[in-house]
C-alpha cells in the first residue's frame, strides 16, 4: 500500500489525500496548524464567543464526557482557564473500564461540576451493534450517533446552547481543514458519524426487534429546536493549539488522571483509549479491513509532533498493530458470532488494495483488567433475526473506520 512519505498514513484512510511530494493530506494541515493559524487571534474569537453565551441560563454551556484524555482535558480548560459553569453529559456505551470510573470520580470532584448520564437500553444496544456490524464493518454505531446526538438533545432539553468538544478532526483525517474552523453540527454528524444510517434506518433493518422510541438519542434533534437556542456546537481545538501529549502532563499533574494499558496500544500510550472495553476489537477490526491499527495512528502524530522519527515508528507498528485481541472471544460471545463468521463480514468492507491474511495473524496479550469486565449471562434474553442465518450486506457504503 502506498504510504505517507512523512507519517505511516496509508491510503485507505477515508479522505486522504497524497501531493507530488508523496505527503498526506493531515501533515500538511499540521504544517498549516503550526505556521498559519494566529492562536491568539483564535483565542480572542473564543473570548468572544464566550462573552455572547455565558451567564445566560442555569448553566453556560455542556462538556461532553467520557473520561478519556480528551474530554478530562476539555472540562479542566472550561472550568479552571474558561471559569465557565458546564454541564458535563455523559453517554454511557455500556463499555467503561473499572479505571475510567475512578478516574471520573476523581476528576467530577475535583472539578466541581454537575453530571448527567444517559444509558440506552443494552438490549438495543446488542441489536444495533451487531446490525451496524453487518453492513458497515463497524460495531460502534451506536456510540457514534449516541455520543453526538443524544449530547445535542440534552443541549435542548435543558435549552443550553453552547457546547465544547475536543479537537478538530484536521488533526487526524481530512474530513474538514483548520481553515474551515469545524462545527460539531448535523452536517458533520451526517459526513463523520452515523455512517449513512438513520435511526429510522435501523428501525426498518431490525424488523420489529427495537421500537421507534427506542432510538430517540440515535437521531439527530430537530432543526428548528438547535435553531431556536442559536446552538453553538465548537471544537476546542479550533481555538487553542491542540498537543495530547501536553494535555496528558497537565491532567496527570492537576487531576491526578492516569490512565492503563489498552489492546494494541503501545505502553508508552498508557492514555490513549482507555474508556473502552470494546477498543481493541474495534482497532482489529480497522486494521482486517484497511490494514493499519492505532499504533500507526500513534506513530503518525509523533512524528509530526518530532517525537519519533519514521524509522522508530514503523518498528513500533509492526511490533503492535494486527494482534488477536485476547478479548475477541469475550466480544463474538456477547455478538452471538463466530469468529469466521466475524471474518467473513470483515471481508466486504476491505478496502482495495488492501488484503487481509488471518493466517499471519498472532495472538495479542490478555488485558491486566480483563477478568473485570462485564459478563452477564444474557443467554436466555431473545436477541438478532431468528435462525442467525444473515445474507451478507449489498451496499457498498464504506464506515469511517
Amino acid at each position: 500500500m502506498k504510504r505517507c512519505t512523512r507519517c505511516l498514513n496509508v491510503e485507505t484512510i477515508d479522505t486522504l489525500t497524497f501531493d507530488e511530494e508523496g505527503v498526506c493530506s493531515v501533515c500538511r494541515q499540521s504544517e498549516y496548524k503550526d505556521d498559519v493559524i494566529d492562536w491568539d487571534d483564535r483565542q480572542k474569537q473564543l473570548d468572544a464567543l464566550i462573552d455572547e453565551y455565558a451567564n445566560k441560563g442555569l448553566y453556560d454551556c455542556i462538556v461532553p464526557f467520557s473520561g478519556g484524555k480528551d474530554s478530562v482535558f476539555q472540562l479542566w480548560y472550561i472550568v479552571r482557564k474558561l471559569k465557565l459553569k458546564p454541564l458535563v453529559v455523559r453517554f454511557n456505551h455500556w463499555g467503561y473500564r473499572p479505571k475510567v470510573e475512578e478516574n471520573n470520580t476523581m476528576v467530577f470532584k475535583k472539578l466541581g461540576v454537575d453530571v448527567v448520564e444517559f444509558q440506552p437500553n443494552f438490549h438495543v444496544v446488542r441489536e444495533l451493534m451487531l446490525e451496524s456490524f453487518k453492513r458497515r464493518g463497524d460495531f460502534c454505531w451506536h456510540c457514534h450517533t449516541g455520543i453526538y446526538a443524544g449530547v445535542m438533545h440534552m443541549a435542548v432539553r435543558f435549552e443550553i446552547p453552547l457546547l465544547f468538544w475536543g479537537e478538530s478532526t484536521a488533526e487526524y483525517h481530512s474530513w474538514y481543514t483548520f481553515e474551515e474552523m469545524e462545527e460539531v453540527d448535523e452536517k458533520r454528524f451526517n459526513r463523520l458519524m452515523n455512517q449513512g444510517i438513520t435511526g429510522d434506518d435501523m428501525f426498518e433493518f431490525l424488523q420489529g426487534r427495537v421500537e421507534m422510541r427506542d432510538l430517540w438519542m440515535f437521531n439527530y434533534p430537530k432543526r428548528k429546536d438547535l435553531m431556536r437556542l442559536k446552538v453553538r456546537s465548537i471544537c476546542l481545538g479550533n481555538y487553542i493549539k491542540w498537543d495530547t501529549r501536553a494535555n496528558v502532563e497537565l491532567i496527570g499533574k492537576e487531576l491526578g488522571w492516569h490512565g492503563h494499558e489498552v489492546e494494541g496500544v503501545p505502553p508508552a500510550y498508557h492514555y490513549e483509549k482507555v474508556e473502552c472495553t470494546f477498543q481493541g476489537m474495534r482497532d482489529f477490526s480497522k486494521f482486517v479491513k484497511r490494514g493499519y491499527g492505532r499504533t500507526n495512528h500513534l506513530g503518525s502524530i509523533d512524528i509530526r509532533h518530532g517525537r519519533l522519527t519514521r524509522e522508530e515508528a514503523l518498528r513500533m507498528e509492526e511490533q503492535y498493530d494486527g494482534k488477536r485481541p485476547a478479548s475477541m472471544d469475550w466480544f463474538l460471545e456477547i455478538l452471538g458470532m463466530t469468529e469466521d463468521e466475524y471474518y467473513e463480514y470483515l471481508k466486504a468492507h476491505q478496502v482495495h488494495p488492501w488484503e487481509f491474511d488471518k493466517d499471519k495473524v498472532e495472538d495479542g496479550p490478555v488485558p491486566y483488567d480483563f477478568d473485570k469486565w462485564d459478563r452477564t449471562d444474557l443467554s436466555d434474553v431473545p436477541f438478532g433475526p431468528e435462525g442467525r442465518n444473515f445474507k451478507m450486506p449489498t451496499d457498498k457504503v464504506e464506515p469511517g473506520e
